[in-house]
């Protein structure tokens, strides 16, 4: 029995970090996105994702930072609205540890990643709605899906990294 899940956007959060001066990390969030999946049952190792962000909510806290995340220099968001996740598959390591596969798609580069997926369990909220939760991280090299801006201070080192870092607390709502 083919089960739908779609995610509770208030109690979720899709985020991001990259090293700055490759000294420190800058977090940033994506305050729109939707999501949904279908699994047989509640058996999430038979999950099919499919994950949407918009990029003009980029926020790193700093708007002058989320401007430029937002141009032609990154992500172009007037040409590129959207950044999307289609999973390909799943694999269960153990009861609490999965890997998603999938293609991810920035500025119509689509790349195929997998992130590491924790799946908390499934529960009944106090309002009768049956949530599961997953926490996920993963890595991508910016310079891949054409982010390629770049700046070296006059000692040599890099402003902004290659690797991102992305983390996610998910909860999804059985439908």
């Amino acid at each position: 029995m083919e089960t739908k899940w779609a995610i509770d956007n208030m109690h979720s959060e899709i985020g991001f970090k990259v090293k700055h001066m490759m000294i420190t990390n800058v977090s940033g969030t994506f305050g729109q996105f939707t999501a949904n999946a279908t699994t047989t049952g509640d058996d999430f190792s038979t999950a099919n994702f499919d994950f949407s962000a918009a990029v003009d909510s980029i926020n790193t806290g700093v708007a002058d930072r989320d401007g430029h995340l937002k141009s032609d220099d990154f992500f172009n968001a007037e040409a590129y609205p959207s950044i999307t996740f289609k999973s390909t598959g799943v694999t269960k390591k153990d009861d609490e540890n999965y890997v998603i596969a999938g293609d991810l798609t920035v500025r119509d580069v689509t790349k195929h990643i997998e992130l590491a997926a924790e799946f908390g369990g499934i529960v009944v909220d106090p309002y009768g709605q049956t949530k599961a939760g997953l926490t996920l991280s993963g890595k991508i090299k910016r310079s891949e899906f054409g982010l390629k801006w770049s700046a070296i201070t006059e000692a040599g080192s890099i402003v902004v990294s290659d690797d991102i870092k992305l983390n996610a607390e998910v909860q999804l709502i059985k439908q």
